[in-house]
C-alpha cells in the first residue's frame, strides 16, 4: 500500500497544490495505518496510535469529498471532459461506500468499541483493503482527469 502511494504522489505531485497535500495525507493515513497494524491485539496500549489512525482518517476522506473530488470535477466541467464527468460518475458511488464504511470505524472507535483485539485486527484488515481499493480509484480518476486537461491546456507546437 505505502509503494502504490509513493508512485502516486511521483506521478502527480505537483499537479495542483491540493491535490500534493491530499497525497500527502494519504501517505500519514498509510503511516498511521501501518502504526496500527503491527500490533492490533493490544489495543488499549495502542488507543492514542489508534485516535491518531481514526484522526488521520477522517481528515483524508473529508478532504477527498469536499475538496479535492469536487476541485477535480469543476476542472472536468471548466474543460467540458465529458470522459472524466462520466468515470466520476462511475467512481464516486464506490468511494461513497468505502467511506461509510471509514466513518464508520471511527464512530465505533469513538464510541469505545474498537478495544477487542481480535475483531479490531479483522476490521484494521477489510478497511486496509478498501483503503486500497479506494486509493486506486482516486488514483484513476486523477489521471483521467489530469492528462484531458494537461492535453487541453498545453498549446499545440
Amino acid at each position: 500500500m505505502l509503494e502504490s502511494c509513493q508512485n502516486a504522489q511521483e506521478r502527480w505531485g505537483g499537479v495542483h497544490l491540493l491535490i500534493d497535500r491530499w497525497l500527502q495525507e494519504r501517505q500519514e493515513l498509510v503511516a498511521a495505518f501501518a502504526a496500527l497494524s503491527e500490533s492490533p491485539r493490544a489495543p488499549s496500549a495502542n488507543a492514542q496510535t489508534l485516535q491518531k489512525f481514526c484522526e488521520v482518517l477522517v481528515d483524508y476522506v473529508s478532504a477527498g469529498h469536499f475538496e479535492v473530488y469536487e476541485q477535480l470535477t469543476s476542472e472536468a466541467k471548466a474543460f467540458g471532459d465529458q470522459r472524466g464527468l462520466d468515470l466520476a460518475k462511475r467512481i464516486y458511488p464506490r468511494i461513497e461506500a468505502i467511506t461509510e464504511v471509514a466513518l464508520s470505524f471511527n464512530d465505533r472507535c469513538d464510541n469505545g468499541d474498537c478495544r477487542d483485539g481480535v475483531s479490531l485486527g479483522e476490521e484494521l484488515n477489510r478497511l486496509g483493503q478498501l483503503l486500497h481499493e479506494r486509493f486506486e480509484l482516486e488514483d484513476c480518476l486523477i489521471e483521467v482527469l489530469h492528462n484531458a486537461h494537461q492535453q487541453q491546456a498545453t498549446p499545440a507546437l
